[in-house]
């Protein structure tokens, strides 16, 4: 992976199919990445909303980028983005 993150949230629900599939993602290709249980801390719920504008899981927030309500190929595409935006920055 091009990008190299200084920090990565995924806001999960435990019962979550599209949570699963998300983690499997990013396990799969190495990424380092903090977990976030909303359905066991409140503030981390009222966080979610509040980055994401709404209450669907998963979210997942890249140094400020927020993907919500997302799928693997939405997320392979969000990540393609990161990277893009990342090789432009290294560029200059």
């Amino acid at each position: 992976m091009l990008v190299k993150p200084k920090q990565i949230r995924l806001f999960v629900k435990p019962f979550c199919g599209w949570c699963h599939k998300a983690v499997r993602w990013l396990d799969d290709r190495g990424i380092d990445y903090e977990t976030v249980d909303v359905m066991a801390d409140e503030a981390a719920y009222d966080e979610m909303i509040h980055l994401s504008g709404q209450d669907l899981a998963p979210v997942i927030e890249v140094d400020g980028e927020v993907l919500a309500d997302f799928g693997p190929d939405q997320l392979a595409g969000f990540w393609s983005k990161l990277e893009r935006k990342h090789s432009r920055i290294e560029s200059r």
